[in-house]
């Protein structure tokens, strides 16, 4: 099986996290004690996915790079490409062609974040598949603000409608794709929306027309937040900070995934706890050595 590459898309100007968003990647703001990018980037890691590039406008690359590097201390490989204008999430095939060199992919929206129990075995299992493709779905209390999954009656995937007005069903479709080897080629035949934006809706529903998506839901007992609005920002924050109080875990922690994996040794993973101890993440990092 080839690797799979990795791709976060941490562009756009966060308009709807204005004034806050003014200065600053929206990707770059915590939810309580990480930056929002370390969610999806341990999300792709959860999957054993080594080779990710992180697509943003150019003003805050060098952000992301300052805070990330070239990954090797997490035991993976990060690249960065620049995105002028955000004209779509499908249009991150386009920009990183070169990059997933007819690999298999998988995309995730940097502001996207998943947390739960049965999620590490799901992503494993999309990431083994190499020859479908795999998106994520969740079930909300308001389908119409979403893409929205149609079934069948035999509840086979019927089509993908984006915010609807009158939803078939309650799963929406959530910020987390996985693609097997042709989806630049696919992408490519895409045209731009009333809104001049490459669809994703657009591209999953030619894989759902060839025969080739699957769904994973994300069940009850886990969670997914799209932190780009205010409330939900606050709402993850305050999930995550809840979580790891009461259970004595970290989440969203790449060192502690790089470790897992045994990408990182012991002493690697010390040597990057000791600068961290301050702030107490670094404490969680030396009590998983313990």
């Amino acid at each position: 099986m080839r690797e799979r590459k990795g791709i976060i898309l941490a562009g756009g100007s966060g308009s709807r996290l204005f004034p806050i968003t003014k200065g600053i990647s929206k990707q770059l703001l915590p939810v309580f004690d990480k930056p929002m990018i370390y969610y999806p980037l341990t999300t792709l890691m959860e999957a054993g996915i080594r080779d990710v590039v992180v697509i943003s406008n150019i003003d805050f690359l060098p952000l992301f790079e300052n805070l990330l590097g070239d990954g090797s201390h997490f035991g993976i490989n990060i690249n960065y490409l620049v995105q002028e204008n955000p004209d779509g999430i499908a249009q991150a095939f386009l920009l990183a062609e070169k990059f997933i060199d007819g690999f298999p992919s998988a995309l995730i929206l940097g502001d996207n974040l998943f947390y739960g129990d049965k999620l590490h075995s799901q992503l494993l299992k999309s990431n083994s598949n190499s020859e479908r493709s795999t998106i994520y779905t969740y079930r909300v209390k308001n389908p119409e603000r979403y893409g929205v999954i149609n079934f069948d009656s035999n509840f086979n995937i019927d089509n993908i409608e984006e915010k609807p007005q009158k939803p078939r069903s309650s799963y929406a479709i959530t910020g987390l794709y996985f693609y097997d080897s042709k989806v630049v080629e696919k992408a490519k035949t895409l045209s731009p929306s009333s809104r001049g934006e490459l669809e994703i809706t657009d591209l999953n529903n030619l894989y759902i027309k060839d025969g080739l998506l699957d769904i994973e839901n994300i069940g009850s007992g886990s969670a997914w937040f799209d932190t780009g609005t205010f409330e939900s920002l606050h709402e993850a924050s305050s999930y995550i900070r809840t979580m790891q109080n009461r259970q004595s875990l970290m989440i969203g922690c790449p060192e502690q995934v790089a470790w897992n994996n045994k990408w990182i040794s012991d002493e690697d993973l010390y040597r990057l706890a000791l600068p961290l101890t301050k702030s107490g993440y670094g404490n969680f990092l030396i009590e998983l050595l313990n």
